[in-house]
């Protein structure tokens, strides 16, 4: 629906008439001055004047290096704790391997299903008891380590977080384990406990701990870190769930990654073979960025949602309580390869064997494509489900390539085009395609039948799982049935001068749906309830604005979100070239989990 906004707010930005403007991949959210500080001498100048303090935080945190710069710092200040080890308070190895076990799916080498147990449940608590007695016994005392306020309930309370991919590259490096584990495992292994396991406590403890917040670091620079004051943490988080806000994206290489958003984005090394995926909005693992004098800190999405999700998520925040539904990213094969052929689980699947509340149902908008690149989509007409099996089980066990085609329909890749992929269906992306992943929110279980006979970066084969694909195939969707019903057909929505709204429908089955704002002026929106992903698919750059904030420019490719609560805002397009914006948002009415 477009209605009336308030009278525009004059541009606060120059003039597009210089260079273009580009992607930004280190977007923060601007804030008053002094609200950020860094350092370790600094941080330890304000817990001075605290006895007991709480060093809580992130599973990845460095605890042993962070102690030991921050005791050097306070003794520079001629003081002197005494640390107290949570770690000391964990069950034994074993008895969390006992623990755990039915939760890491045996051998299976990606897929496990989602840990119900709380964070104490991986402490002993006459042990937690004692070093809480000890913490309280007077003196100056620090309890450190993940889990150290299930320890201690008084005291200075600090939380030291680190982002999912940084943890991701720690783990690869060898500098991290897994909650309750001594030692490193190899990096996969440990990214399938740390989703399956390890996140899903800590993201219930950080709930619990929210409240009682007192400091907020950022351990990313193990020589820097960030910090900011519990408050001014809230107060910016609160603004950015009732105004917008651009999370943290993330890029990884992959064996069919390629060469457009390298070429194209800044700041990526020749060293860099590829780029696979950005990650724009997948919230479990995405961080957002404050800034504040010069200095950024960066903190989990997941604290956004936590302090107001009912301000992000509207009418639907019953539903989906912190989990943030829709997933933007970024599939790039130019000058790379085909993705696998693939499919994604029915949602009682996912339930049953991953312990998700909803799958992953996803669509592909094409940002760009060569006139030769093709989506793979459908069966072709007369499939037989015995034969596919059996072709791709001997292509897996001999290496022997498939005819794919003669299987799965190719369709012209066709630049603006949605591409639409309930659970179930069989599917990927061809070469030379750059694909803006719009999704719900799960992101790995992706049932991969066939990879072109590749292997993974690493020189390993890549996992297939044609067992678990076959359980979840729908074999009906073939022939003429794809072209009707899984490429969205746009139609005019609404328009005005200078400005169309188009509806690109999705599949009954996805619980959101894909608008397109198509101007040279400006257009005015309301949210109606639910959060609006958006990212400008075309044109230069537009402004957004919102009641109540300074007008916030976002450049193409970029990826943003409007709250439910924002209530209404504006799209202008500040060059008066023409831009396009794509928008998903959940559906009224829809089928939820």
């Amino acid at each position: 629906m477009i209605t009336a906004f308030p009278q525009s707010v004059p541009s606060l930005f120059p003039p597009v008439d210089g260079p273009p403007i580009i992607y930004d991949p280190h977007p923060a959210r601007p804030l008053g001055p002094g609200q950020i500080d860094q350092g370790f001498l600094a941080l330890a100048r304000l817990l001075a004047i605290h006895e007991q303090i709480i060093l809580d935080g992130m599973g990845g945190v460095m605890w042993i290096d962070f102690r030991e710069s921050l005791a050097a710092a306070f003794a520079e200040l001629g003081l002197a704790y005494t640390w107290l080890d949570v770690s000391e308070a964990l069950l034994e190895e074993s008895d969390v391997n006992r623990l755990i076990t039915p939760f890491l799916n045996g051998e299976d080498p990606v897929f496990g299903f989602r840990n119900p147990h709380s964070l104490n449940r991986f402490f002993v608590p006459e042990k937690l008891a004692e070093l809480g007695r000890r913490a309280g016994a007077g003196g100056r005392t620090i309890i450190f380590g993940t889990g150290a306020a299930l320890a201690a309930k008084s005291g200075f309370l600090v939380y030291v977080d680190v982002p999912k991919n940084e943890i991701q590259f720690r783990s690869r490096a060898g500098k991290v384990t897994n909650l309750g584990a001594h030692q490193p495992a190899p990096a996969k292994a440990m990214y399938k406990r740390f989703y399956f396991v390890d996140w899903p406590a800590l993201r219930q403890h950080q709930v619990e701990l929210l409240p009682r917040l007192q400091l907020v670091i950022d351990s990313q620079d193990a020589a820097q870190p960030a910090f900011m004051r519990g408050e001014d943490f809230a107060a910016a988080l609160a603004q950015a769930a009732k105004s917008w806000f651009r999370v943290q994206p993330w890029f990884e290489p992959g064996p069919w990654g390629g060469q457009w958003m390298k070429k194209r984005f800044p700041g990526f090394s020749a060293e860099v073979p590829n780029l696979a995926w950005s990650f724009e909005l997948i919230s479990p693992e995405n961080g957002l960025t404050f800034v504040s004098g010069g200095l950024r800190l960066e903190a989990a999405f997941d604290w956004l949602m936590f302090l107001d999700h009912r301000a992000v998520l509207g009418e639907f925040a019953g539903r989906f309580g912190y989990e943030f539904p829709i997933r933007f990213d970024y599939l790039d094969t130019f000058e790379g390869g085909n993705l696998s052929l693939q499919c994604h689980p029915r949602p009682a699947y996912a339930e049953r064997h991953f312990g998700e509340r909803f799958t992953q149902d996803e669509t592909y908008y094409l940002m760009d494509c060569t006139p030769d690149a093709r989506v793979f989509l459908g069966f072709q007409f007369g499939i037989d489900p015995a034969e596919f099996e059996r072709v791709l089980t001997r292509s897996f066990r001999e290496a022997r390539p498939v005819d794919v085609e003669r299987y799965v329909q190719s369709h012209q890749a066709v630049k603006h085009g949605l591409y639409l992929i309930p659970n179930g269906t069989i599917h990927c992306s061809g070469r030379n395609n750059l694909v803006l992943e719009i999704s719900a929110t799960p992101y790995i279980f992706t049932f991969k039948m066939y990879d072109w006979l590749r292997e993974d970066l690493d020189g390993q084969p890549r996992p297939l799982n044609v067992g678990r694909a076959m359980e979840n195939l729908c074999f009906d969707r073939q022939g003429d049935r794809i072209r009707r019903e899984f490429i969205a057909r746009p139609c005019v929505l609404d328009r005005g001068e200078g400005w169309e709204r188009l509806h690109l429908p999705t599949h009954g089955e996805h619980f959101y749906d894909v608008h397109r704002f198509d101007f040279t002026t400006a257009v005015d929106v309301r949210t109606g309830g639910s959060p609006h992903v958006l990212n400008v698919v075309e044109g230069v750059s537009v402004v957004l604005e919102t009641p109540g904030c300074p007008p916030q420019r976002f450049a193409f490719a970029e990826t943003f979100v409007v709250p439910a609560a924002t209530g209404s805002y504006r799209l202008r397009s500040e060059s008066g070239q023409a831009v396009k914006v794509i928008m998903a948002f959940l559906k009224p009415g829809a089928k939820f989990p």
